[in-house]
């Protein structure tokens, strides 16, 4: 397979500007810059060992991995996703072999220890967020309720309560920032909130958790299948809060945006028989988790998600 190495070397490896952006914001202790600087030699590997041949970087790409398009020996197509240090590699190989396919990207190969997943090809560049919002928030139902399965026994995905207990604390930090003080009884409201949902334990259901329309993609071998997942174990109304917030920038720049968040959190709730005050709950929760530290990191964004946990 020698001839497969001339075009590696051609074929530029180096981590797209989101994935740079992302983990320099987040990378405290300096391992994730190490990595990106480690990158292209780590893609090289991977793709000499496993014989693919690179085709290009998928661009824009995640925030916390590397996607590179490429051909296997045979001539079939498949994405090589290699995934930034922190990120449980095992865990999203476990969910995708999991599914084998069922509503998901289907896992190929993995390798636990270099945090990489040979997956097919999806098309990218076509997600959920390319059609008219009634049309997607159908299609992100259907598939979604694919992924809600019973996780198996001895399954290595953390739960709900643990993931959000990290959540909750970091939140609570940045409340504590003499700069939060205006947002402080939103903060209180959602660390409630989290509270009283996690005292109860409705359903223990394997879940994407990060399920959004962009982690939706165009197939071949079905019409939408869904990507990059964070899986745990919880409720149903957690892996709803992210699509209740899609369309963001539109909701808040709309006339009667907080009246239209309320109606989507209740259609999505109905059609998924989902209950509306734990998925309020949870929509609360993960914005302003997600808001007061990105407003901290002087992100607009930031604001756009403490002014939508208001509206509900």
């Amino acid at each position: 397979m020698a001839s497969a190495a001339r075009p590696e070397e051609g074929t530029p490896l180096g981590p797209p500007p989101r994935l740079t952006r992302a983990l320099e914001e987040t990378d405290a202790e300096g391992t994730g810059r190490k990595w990106l600087e480690d990158l292209p030699g780590l893609a090289r590997d991977a793709l000499r060992r496993r014989e693919l041949t690179p085709e290009r970087v998928q661009e824009p790409g995640g925030r916390s991995s590397l996607l590179v398009l490429v051909r296997r020996a045979d001539g079939g197509r498949a994405a090589l996703k290699l995934v930034a240090p922190g990120t449980d590699a095992a865990a999203q190989r476990a969910a995708l072999a999991h599914w084998d396919g069922f509503g998901a990207v289907r896992l190929l190969e993995a390798d636990d220890a270099a945090g990489a997943l040979l997956l097919e090809r999806l098309h990218g560049e076509v997600s959920l967020s390319s059609l008219p919002e009634a049309k997607a928030l159908l299609e992100a139902a259907g598939t979604v309720r694919r992924l809600w399965t019973e996780p198996g026994g001895g399954y290595p995905y953390p739960s709900v309560a643990d993931r959000t207990a990290r959540a909750a604390e970091r939140l609570r930090t940045a409340a504590d920032e003499p700069s939060a003080a205006e947002v402080r009884p939103l903060a209180e409201q959602a660390l409630a909130a989290r509270a009283e949902l996690t005292a109860t334990e409705p359903e223990r259901l394997l879940l994407h958790g990060r399920f959004r329309e962009g982690k939706v993609l165009a197939g071949e071998r079905a019409p939408w299948l869904a990507v990059g997942p964070d899986p745990l174990v919880g409720e149903r109304a957690y892996d709803l809060a992210l699509p209740v917030r899609d369309r963001l920038e539109d909701l808040v720049a709309a006339p009667g945006g907080a009246a239209a968040a309320r109606r989507r959190l209740g259609r999505l709730a109905d059609s998924l028989e989902v209950d509306r005050d734990r998925l309020r709950g949870w929509t609360v929760f993960r914005a302003v988790a997600d808001g007061l530290p990105a407003l901290a990191r002087g992100h607009r964004r930031g604001a756009l998600l403490l002014e939508f946990a208001g509206w509900l």
